[in-house]
């Protein structure tokens, strides 16, 4: 069952976004950006802490937010030494 935000510290959830973003706030946007989301019904697994919860919390019109036992997927070492070239 997905919940708005999740309660219990510690753990894994995993974000939906499950409204478009057209018409939202610019800051809105940033924040859905920064949680990894980029189009409607994407999804992410974050480790649940109290920086996640807060963008949760600003966001919480637009995504839904529930449990899960998977791990969260980071970028590789060799995604992130291009990014940083570029």
């Amino acid at each position: 069952m997905a919940t708005k935000t999740a309660k219990s510290a510690g753990g894994n959830i995993k974000i939906t976004l499950t409204a478009g973003l057209a018409h939202k706030m610019e800051t809105h946007r940033k924040v859905v950006r920064a949680l990894g989301l980029g189009k409607y019904g994407s999804s992410k697994v974050h480790v649940n802490s109290p920086i996640i919860q807060g963008m949760v919390r600003k966001v919480s019109h637009l995504v839904t937010v529930e449990p899960t036992t998977d791990a969260p997927q980071g970028r590789s070492r060799a995604q992130a030494a291009k990014t940083k070239t570029k």
